[in-house]
């Protein structure tokens, strides 16, 4: 059980990278994206943030990945 909860912690921090970087690349704020998709700008750091671990739902994935014209997949692949 603990494993597992390891797994998901590291998958979260890795999910939150990359929507910073996909935000970086589109040359965004943490404000602007976050006000884009309807979040506020606390939470989003909180999920980019690598030593954070915060869930993100699965509608605020696809906003974002929706916002950035990236299959949401893109977000869900991990280096194990």
């Amino acid at each position: 059980m603990h494993k597992t909860k390891d797994l998901n912690n590291k998958r979260y921090i890795q999910i939150g990278l990359k929507i910073a970087y996909y935000r970086k690349m589109n040359g965004m704020t943490q404000e602007q994206l976050a006000e884009s998709i309807g979040i506020s700008p606390g939470y989003l750091s909180q999920v980019e943030t690598p030593t954070f671990v915060q869930p993100i739902s699965l509608k605020t994935l696809f906003a974002i990945a929706d916002l950035f014209q990236v299959p949401p997949a893109k977000f869900l692949e991990f280096d194990e």
